[in-house]
C-alpha cells in the first residue's frame, strides 16, 4: 500500500493524498507526505525528538491542526522531520513524537506556508483511511 501521492501540482499549492489502514497510520503518512515537500526526507536523520499534542472538534479538524502544528515546528524551531510516531489518537486528540534534525537549506525543498481547505477531504474507506490535503507554498 502506498503511503501518499501527489494529486495536483498547482503554482501556489501542492496537493497530496495520504493513506493508512488505521487513523494512526494516515496521520503519520500525511505528515510524511507534507515533509516530502518541505525537505528531502531521505536525508533527514532522526536525531532530535519533539513531542506534539493537538486537539480539535473532530477528526477532520484534527488532521489540519496536526499538520499546522508541524509547520509551526519548522517555522519556530527550524526543524525538518522524517519520522512520525502517533502514540495516542482519538477523533479530537492526538499525541505524537516526531523525529528529525535542525533544518539545513541543503536538504530543503519547497517552503510550505500553511495547510488549506482547498479540496480537503478526509474519509474512511474499505481499506482504512484516506485524506486529500493541499498546502499553500
Amino acid at each position: 500500500m502506498e503511503r501518499f501521492k501527489f494529486i495536483e501540482d498547482l503554482t501556489s499549492d501542492v496537493m497530496i493524498e495520504a493513506y493508512g489502514k488505521t487513523l494512526k497510520e494516515v496521520f503519520e503518512n500525511a505528515a510524511f507526505g507534507m515533509f516530502s515537500v518541505i525537505c528531502q526526507t531521505d536525508k533527514i536523520r532522526p536525531e532530535k525528538e519533539v513531542e506534539i499534542e493537538v486537539r480539535a472538534d473532530n477528526i477532520e479538524e484534527l488532521m489540519i491542526a496536526w499538520l499546522q502544528e508541524l509547520i509551526a515546528e519548522v517555522d519556530i524551531n527550524y526543524m525538518f522531520f522524517s519520522k512520525f510516531d502517533v502514540m495516542e489518537i482519538s477523533d479530537t486528540y492526538l499525541k505524537a513524537r516526531v523525529f528529525g534534525e535542525e533544518a539545513d537549506p541543503k536538504k530543503g525543498g519547497t517552503l510550505v506556508k500553511a495547510v488549506t481547505y482547498y479540496k480537503y477531504k478526509f474519509e474512511k474507506t474499505e481499506k482504512g483511511y484516506k485524506v486529500r490535503v493541499s498546502f499553500d507554498i
